[in-house]
């Protein structure tokens, strides 16, 4: 019985398969579908984000180039007046003085959320697990209010007559507070619409900054300890540095938030009084819809997007700037390992 062998191929000899007879090579057919896959998934958000959102402004944007009242729309008229609301929104003095009040009222708010949040999200680190769940919830119903709940609930809080406000300033004191119209003048009226606001928006800053807390390693407290660093030493040492990053993005979605807002400000007093209250959102709404200019209506909105985007410009480079600089600082790390272990 004769057995046949084959021969080994000589060393230092690799057999290469082709690339099309059965496995899968590098950047071939497997790799290129694994790359198309997160694309070919980003596709239906992206439709319908561009259905939601893009036919919209596309929309608005073909509007802010009408003259469109109701006389128009009655007769289904399309009236083309070129960059004419453009040109008549930015040489209007109220304008102006809008945006410069709608500017001075983001900043304000934005500065007290990320204060007022920071300060709780610390809080609830240093709280007992019972006390920090009934706190976190009771930040998450707040936050999860809708806009207009919580503004009839103000509503009733600030009231005139029956407010709850005016009556406990009474019972404490202040009996010239008994009947205070605090949407009479225009510092009281913001005055409520702010506290609206940062109530509604405070628990996302604090429960964001207080999940960033839980990332930080007990022992960088503990080394800062050892060298004598106090409470407000070991916090810019350590805890800011960790909270940075999250307060950037915090103070970034804030921004957009609060100049956008709209529910808060109109329900509360509908800009008044005599229109003092009005933001760059609702002076839109009661030019375009209250006075039935929708057109210009429609090109103040625009000029709202844009001037949100001029505002928001520096501050993105910012965010990626830091991005840019921790994707670095976490490669330098990941080198000098791999150096270590070499």
């Amino acid at each position: 019985m004769s057995v046949q062998t084959r021969e080994a191929p000589p060393r230092g000899k690799v057999s290469v398969r082709p690339a099309g007879s059965g496995g899968s090579a590098p950047g071939g057919g497997r790799g290129t579908g694994k790359g198309t896959l997160p694309y070919l998934l980003l596709l239906p958000a992206l439709g319908l984000t561009a259905v939601l959102l893009g036919w919209p402004l596309v929309t608005n944007g073909m509007l802010s180039f009408q003259n469109l009242n109701m006389t128009q729309l009655i007769q289904h008229v399309t009236e083309w007046n070129g960059f004419a609301n453009y040109t008549d929104t930015l040489t209007s003095d109220t304008f102006w003085r809008v945006t410069l009040r709608s500017v001075i009222f983001t900043v304000v708010n934005v500065v007290v959320i990320i204060v007022v949040g920071t300060l709780v999200g610390l809080l609830l680190a240093r709280l007992g697990p019972k006390v920090r769940l009934l706190l976190s919830v009771g930040l998450v119903l707040a936050w999860a209010m809708p806009p207009i709940a919580g503004t009839t609930v103000y509503q009733w809080l600030f009231a005139q007559r029956f407010g709850v406000v005016n009556w406990v300033l009474a019972k404490i004191g202040f009996t010239s507070m008994a009947d205070y119209n605090w949407t009479g003048s225009q510092l009281s009226t913001f005055f409520v619409v702010s506290l609206l606001i940062v109530w509604t928006s405070v628990p996302f800053v604090a429960i964001n900054l207080y999940a960033a807390t839980t990332t930080i390693s007990r022992e960088l407290y503990e080394a800062a300890a050892l060298d004598g660093a106090g409470a407000w030493q070991s916090f810019k040492s350590v805890t800011f540095p960790f909270l940075k990053p999250f307060l950037m993005v915090a103070t970034f979605l804030e921004v957009i938030w609060i100049f956008k807002a709209f529910p808060q400000v109109f329900a509360i007093n509908e800009g008044g009084p005599d229109r003092l209250t009005e933001t760059l959102p609702v002076y839109a709404f009661v030019e375009g819809v209250g006075n039935q200019h929708y057109g210009a209506g429609a090109a103040i909105s625009v000029l709202t997007i844009l001037i949100l985007l001029a505002l928001m410009s520096y501050y993105l480079r910012l965010v990626l700037r830091q991005e840019a600089e921790d994707d670095e600082a976490g490669e330098s790390t990941t080198d000098r390992k791999k150096g270590e272990r070499a």
